[in-house]
């Protein structure tokens, strides 16, 4: 098998070939560098390689009896640079982390290796994941690969750049307002919040911090859910982690389960849309009609959701980085700034005030899917917009307050603790993807992996990545 028929396979026909024996690791490897020498430069995609690492690392497992190897077998996976990976640089994009080397691992990295994964980069991101669109002061901007003009939002755009073109089968990415499920959006593959507590992670600033999760993304539902096996168990060290479900992700979604009834939401009640992104989404979900399923136009009330996410946001910079702000303001950039002193400013009440709204939307939501089992929304208010603007400051004639407002339909979805997946779904006239929200009620991945399967058949949209960087001036 040629090195581009390797790139175009799905990261489950690899793994299988992995295991048979067809392909070792460090065959994956030398693919990887050389597709990253060929299209990197055109994306700034994944700035920091570690292949020496990487190799080593797939030697030792190429040791073990082919059994022994974990879900992955040896199948390369990128990790976000805002995750410590042992000996390896992580900058968090941050000019004050530019020379950061971190002595060990993150929990979620050691579960990924031991689960057969080889970590052979960082994908980059925003400085400290804040913005959904993907540059920083250390590494700069990453593009999108269906046209080099436009952001890949953030903060997982490097992942999802990297995964588009070819550079990755499978990465990890991380989503407190959407950051892996927009960046999935504006790039054509798909993406996985999951519930929270799904995946381990080293706990950071707090033990009960929840608005991020770490998740799985890939080119096809059921390669996130064979991401989302290997990321997936319980440990000590992560007290909020869940344990492994009974039945394996992977197996969710290939088992031809299907909705009985969805409901699909223009704007989730709380956001305008641009008229585009609506009329592909809501296509995309009716279609859910040739599988025998009831579509209706719902949603539960998250009337809440802005005044909630911006205090709950806010309060966990403070919790994180106040004392980046007291000691290192001027290698920080002014968003990042902002929000930290917004959570400096708050109150007691605020929190409580923000906290039970949390709770009330939860519990509204919770009831919402007693009535429907899945709910489908834009992933994006926009499609991809251009590089040089940091955010979206006005969509449909509404301008925003601040640079995360724009964000409402999926930071919606964090608050209320679902599982969400972001899948394309379709292409604008001008040619970019577009991605849709596939939703359920907290704990309900099968459902989601099962669910969003069913509809990709139906797209028929899975193949449409690895693309070649589609460079515009």
């Amino acid at each position: 098998m040629s090195a581009q028929d390797l790139i175009r396979e799905t990261a489950c026909t690899v793994v299988e070939k992995l295991r048979s024996g067809d392909v070792t690791p460090l065959e994956l490897l030398d693919v990887l560098e050389k597709r990253i020498g060929e299209v990197d430069g055109q994306v700034n995609a994944l700035p920091t390689l570690c292949f020496d690492r990487a190799r080593t690392n797939a030697k030792a497992l190429m040791q073990k009896p082919a059994g022994a190897r974990g879900l992955l077998a040896g199948l390369p996976v990128p990790i976000k640079d805002l995750t410590d990976v042992a000996g390896v640089l992580n900058t968090q994009g941050s000019p004050i982390f530019k020379d950061n080397i971190p002595v060990r691992s993150d929990i979620l990295v050691e579960n990924l290796e031991g689960n057969g994964a080889v970590v052979y980069a960082k994908s980059n991101t925003p400085e400290f994941g804040a913005g959904a669109n993907t540059f920083n002061e250390v590494f700069g901007a990453t593009l999108n690969p269906w046209d080099t003009t436009k952001s890949a939002a953030g903060s997982s755009g490097g992942a999802a750049v990297a995964l588009a073109t070819g550079m990755a089968w499978l990465a990890h990415g991380s989503d407190m307002g959407g950051s892996l499920r927009s960046p999935a959006s504006f790039c054509g593959i798909v993406g996985m919040r999951p519930s929270i507590g799904r995946v381990a992670h080293t706990p950071a600033a707090g033990i009960d911090r929840n608005l991020g999760q770490q998740g799985p993304m890939a080119r096809n539902v059921e390669d996130v859910a064979l991401l989302l096996d290997a990321m997936s168990g319980e440990y000590a060290a992560n007290p909020l982690s869940l344990p492994s479900p009974v039945t394996s992700f992977l197996s969710a979604a290939r088992s031809g389960h299907k909705p009985k009834r969805i409901a699909y939401s223009p704007n989730l009640g709380i956001t305008p849309v641009g008229p585009e992104v609506v009329a592909i989404t809501r296509k995309a979900a009716e279609r859910f009609a040739e599988a025998g399923v009831i579509v209706e136009e719902a949603h539960p009330d998250l009337r809440e959701a802005h005044e909630c996410f911006h205090v709950l946001r806010a309060l966990d910079f403070a919790m994180s980085k106040a004392k980046l702000l007291r000691e290192k303001r001027d290698l920080l950039k002014p968003e990042v700034i902002w929000n930290i002193e917004e959570g400096l400013k708050l109150t007691v009440d605020q929190i409580t005030r923000a906290e039970a709204q949390r709770v009330a939307m939860t519990a509204r939501t919770v009831e919402f899917f007693k009535t429907y089992d899945l709910l489908l929304t834009p992933t994006t208010i926009v499609p991809p917009f251009p590089i040089e603007n940091r955010y979206v400051a006005e969509c449909a004639g509404k301008q925003f307050e601040n640079y995360i407002e724009w964000l409402g339909i999926v930071y919606a979805l964090t608050l209320v603790c679902c599982p969400v997946l972001s899948l394309p779904c379709g292409f604008t006239a001008s040619g970019l993807p577009v991605g849709v929200q596939i939703v359920a009620a907290p704990r309900g991945d099968a459902k989601v992996l099962a669910g969003a399967k069913v509809l990709e058949d139906i797209l028929g949209v899975r193949g449409t990545t690895p693309i070649d960087p589609r460079v515009k001036a």
